[in-house]
């Protein structure tokens, strides 16, 4: 346990010492395991997909760490909820024309299930990063439009702005990631008739039934105030074309049940059950790191998710959800281990929310990364040492102390006369403190090595082994019979192969007739 910047080691368990806890624990593990020799060919009403923008198996690892010790126990041995998943399997990561991944062309790889070049979002490979005439004829759909066009309602969740690299994919067709709205497109661009991001979230895909996150100012005319941060310049609004895309949305949504949230109040004052649309942009940008959120004003990974799923379950014909932690990556990128790990451990209670409100007899639940991280930890540290605290020795090169947290590069470079900075000379439990770092670089680079893909439900299984990233939404599309993999479902009759789990109502009346 830590106490101020001291570290108070956890005894070995006497239980620990014995060989029948080790066996006992082994075995019932092993009888769990064969129960998954029943494999669960139901067909997916909903589909979930939890995204960790970042989060390799370095950070799953030390995210449970961080999770049990926030909770008084050593760390080492807690289960995230993402490691109750039956089926785990690895997802290769690069892109078309990159062998360290961004999350443009991954996010296009596992939602629309086609690789593409890094910078791209929607699109093939054939289109080229910021060459506007290279986007018509190379686009590509998303498994939330084929969701939407299968009768489901759809939805999208994320700690980013919703015109981010990760939700774009799954409703924009843009050669360049960063083109947010008309402001950070070239001249060229607008003129050859790209649209901009925010632009196509509400158009491209009409009528996607939840969208929660940032990206306020993306949405309102250039130089519109804030209405959180009314006179504060970097938050007013961006867009040249003077349109106000949330009041388009508000008029257009007025008689569908339709409602525009900002804050956390107006989120959690809504009924579910009156809403059949929701915008809810809560932020300029991005949203604030968890661990520095105003809990009064701005609401959680969660309690968005919660929030989102009672609204989407209402379609009795499912639904499908894209669930983004993208605050993951942007602390490993400023060198910030302790909010990487927190929006982790955040977005690991979302998952857990999820699986509360759904069944894994009809919904398929995937939980995976982009990309990693060059981040890791090591150093020989005890059972129970902090996460955050340091290795339980000195280097033998210079003779000073280093943390179990290190990054292969980033802002966390520094040199003090010369040498090494001594790391015992700072505060490196501070949320904000920058890891040290092997390379000096303004921000952290991704990692290219194969990402964690933990996986629940109908058809779960297929998920195995190591697969190509662009696997994943073909998975989903198969096990919810829906875009091009609806063949398997019916047989030649047209009935039904998969089967469909009879909703919980329904099958109390099927038992109280057999039983009457």
């Amino acid at each position: 346990m830590l106490f101020g910047r001291y570290v108070v080691f956890f005894p070995l368990a006497e239980q620990e010492k014995e060989p029948k806890f080790w066996n006992t624990w082994a075995q019932r593990t092993l009888k769990n395991a064969l129960t998954l020799e029943t494999l669960n060919r139901n067909t997916a009403k909903n589909l979930i997909l939890f995204l960790g923008d970042g989060m390799g198996v370095p950070t799953v690892t030390a995210a449970r760490i961080l999770k049990g010790q926030l909770n008084g126990q050593s760390g080492e041995e807690t289960q995230l909820e993402m490691d109750k998943f039956p089926f785990v399997s690895l997802a290769k990561t690069y892109n078309t024309n990159a062998q360290v991944p961004d999350s443009a062309g991954t996010a296009t790889a596992y939602l629309c299930g086609v690789k593409a070049n890094e910078g791209t979002v929607g699109v093939s490979a054939a289109a080229v990063r910021s060459q506007c005439n290279t986007t018509e004829g190379n686009e590509v759909t998303s498994i939330l439009k084929w969701a939407k066009e299968a009768g489901k309602s759809v939805g999208i969740v994320t700690t980013t702005r919703v015109n981010h690299a990760t939700p774009s994919a799954s409703y924009a067709h843009s050669v360049d990631r960063d083109w947010y709205s008309d402001n950070e497109m070239p001249a060229d661009a607008l003129k050859d008739g790209c649209k901009d991001i925010a632009r196509q979230l509400f158009e491209n895909i009409p009528n996607i039934d939840v969208v929660m996150g940032g990206g306020r100012k993306y949405m309102f005319p250039k130089n519109t105030s804030d209405v959180e941060y009314p006179g504060v310049a970097k938050h007013s609004g961006t867009r040249k074309d003077g349109r106000n895309l949330v009041q388009e949305w508000i008029d257009k949504m007025r008689n569908k049940r339709g409602h525009y949230v900002w804050n956390k109040k107006q989120l959690l004052s809504l009924n579910p059950t009156s809403v059949d649309y929701l915008l809810g942009l809560f932020e300029p940008a991005d949203l604030p790191y968890n661990l520095e959120r105003n809990t009064e004003t701005d609401p959680s990974l969660t309690e968005m998710v919660e929030v989102a799923i009672k609204i989407l379950r209402k379609n009795p014909k499912g639904f499908y959800l894209l669930v983004e932690g993208g605050r993951i990556d942007h602390g490993h990128h400023e060198g910030k281990a302790k909010q990487a790990l927190h929006e982790t451990v955040e977005m690991d209670r979302a998952i857990g929310q999820a699986s509360l409100m759904t069944s894994i007899h009809d919904t398929m639940t995937i939980v995976t990364a982009d990309h990693s991280h060059v981040f890791n930890f090591g150093g020989y540290t005890v059972r129970g040492n902090t996460i955050f605290g340091l290795a339980p020795m000195m280097s033998d090169v210079d003779q000073k102390p280093f943390t179990s947290i290190i990054y292969g590069n980033g802002p966390g470079y520094k040199l003090v006369n010369g040498g090494r900075e001594n790391v015992s000379t700072v505060d490196y439990q501070d949320s904000n403190y920058q890891a040290q770092a092997a390379v000096p670089l303004s921000m952290e680079t991704h990692g290219g090595e194969d990402v964690a893909v933990f996986a629940k439900g109908p058809l779960a299984h297929l998920l195995h082994g190591v697969h190509e990233q662009n696997y994943i939404p073909h998975v989903m599309a198969y096990a919810a019979c829906i875009g091009q993999n609806r063949e398997h479902c019916f047989t030649s009759s047209g009935s039904a192969v998969l089967r469909p789990v009879l909703s919980s109502m329904a099958t109390l009346l099927t038992v109280t007739r057999i039983l009457c």
